[in-house]
């Protein structure tokens, strides 16, 4: 059933790149012998269509700047830039097509939709610095256009913010999971209440960690946590399964997904890990074919609205890049971040990376606040990520605000 959904879509997308002219995919497409694709099936796709990377992208923006060839019209048609945050690379500029960007929109009235965001109650607030980022602007027009009143926090402070939610009686906030705690915790602080029932998060791994989702939603007297990904080359891209905490799924109609092994690059079975690869197919004008993302998920099918949507179970599980082996233990950040918001004491934290050849060793840095029993609780979540991971990792506790509080991605992972 999800084949006879997407493979029309599939047939219409690579028909409209060859006809727009796209010099990035014309190219690839024609050596991989595709001519016609009336009769293609989903397996040829597969077979033949070669993948696309985030090297190619950067390759191809270096030596065509700014916008690179991956266009499908006349520049002139396009009317919107964004920018990558360029935490896994190169900086990259994205133009969009007004019906790109509509697309995108209608990608985030879904992820409002299955979030339980309702237009005529829903004060929704963005605690966002927003910038040349592509996913803060799309929500916040998205949710504009469904008829919500919506507040761009913009560059305030976050003491300005905590009055911002409770003067409005705002009841969404949308930011990145690392910032929902830090300003709940100022809301905490300030003692005054607010409306928040509903909190969705993107821009960095963890809201579908349940310990990170448990710790945010403690700040926020119990809001229900959302999590959404996304990423500039292809917009928004998942959301969470009714019913499902932790869990996501793609946003019908937008994508075709794959999931393959990480060493064969075959399709895995429902219920084993690989990384995610993308399609786009409806962002004609910017279109990415097999995109490898390098995001780990875990396969699995749900069934919304009578549909078979491909979805990840535990959501995304890390970056296949990310992963660091320490003395023959595979380590994903979410994996230690799960561990540490165990801790209520844990107010920040950073892990520090050495490299000696090819072996690798982590420290855990740990912010405890004004926490009274210091040695006591550090060798609590030494034991805690020993037990986890059946070896030592050292813990170190820092001076309380030492370490640097993000409202964006957090850069915790530090390589040294």
């Amino acid at each position: 059933m999800l084949d006879d959904v997407v493979l029309p879509r599939v047939r219409r997308l690579l028909n409209t790149v060859i006809s727009s002219g796209n010099a990035f995919y014309r190219q690839k497409l024609e050596d991989a012998g595709f001519t016609s694709f009336e009769d293609l099936t989903l397996q040829e796709f597969r077979q033949r269509c070669p993948f696309t990377t985030k090297e190619d992208i950067a390759s191809d923006h270096l030596s065509n700047p700014p916008f690179g060839t991956n266009l499908g019209k006349p520049i002139e048609l396009y009317s919107r830039i964004s920018r990558t945050s360029g935490t896994t690379g190169e900086r990259i500029m994205w133009p969009d097509t007004q019906s790109g960007w509509n697309s995108m929109l209608d990608a985030w009235q879904e992820i409002y939709r299955m979030s339980g965001v309702d237009s005529k109650s829903d004060c929704l607030y963005f605690a966002f610095s927003f910038g040349p980022f592509i996913g803060f602007w799309t929500a916040y027009e998205a949710a504009a256009k469904m008829g919500c009143m919506v507040f761009p926090g913009g560059s305030s402070r976050t003491n300005e913010r905590v009055d911002d939610i409770t003067s409005t009686r705002a009841s969404v906030l949308c930011c990145t999971p690392t910032y929902a705690q830090r300003l709940g915790q100022a809301m905490q602080e300030s003692g005054k209440e607010h409306g928040i029932n509903k909190i969705i998060v993107a821009g960095e791994p963890g809201g579908s960690v349940k310990e990170v989702r448990d710790r945010i939603s403690s700040f926020w007297n119990g809001a229900a946590v959302f999590d959404h990904h996304g990423m500039t080359e292809v917009g928004p891209v998942s959301a969470q399964p009714p019913g499902m905490p932790g869990d996501l799924c793609l946003l019908r109609g937008f994508h075709y997904g794959e999931v393959l092994d990480c060493e064969s690059g075959e399709e895995v079975m429902e219920g084993e890990k690989g990384e995610l690869v993308l399609t786009t197919l409806r962002r004609d004008d910017t279109p990415v074919l097999r995109y490898r993302t390098g995001d780990l998920v875990c396969k699995k099918y749900y069934e919304i609205e009578g549909e078979q949507v491909l979805g990840f179970k535990g959501g995304i599980l890390g970056r296949i890049d990310d992963m660091i082996v320490v003395r023959g233990v595979n380590i994903y950040p979410a994996a230690v971040e799960a561990v540490l918001c165990r801790f209520s004491e844990v107010e920040n934290y950073r892990v520090v990376i050495t490299s000696d050849r090819d072996m690798h060793e982590v420290t855990v840095f740990v912010d405890l606040g004004g926490c009274c029993s210091v040695k006591s609780v550090a060798n609590e979540i030494s034991d805690s990520l020993r037990n986890t991971f059946a070896l030592r990792l050292p813990v170190e506790v820092v001076s309380p605000g030492s370490l640097p509080i993000d409202e964006f991605k957090a850069k915790r992972w530090i390589r040294q």
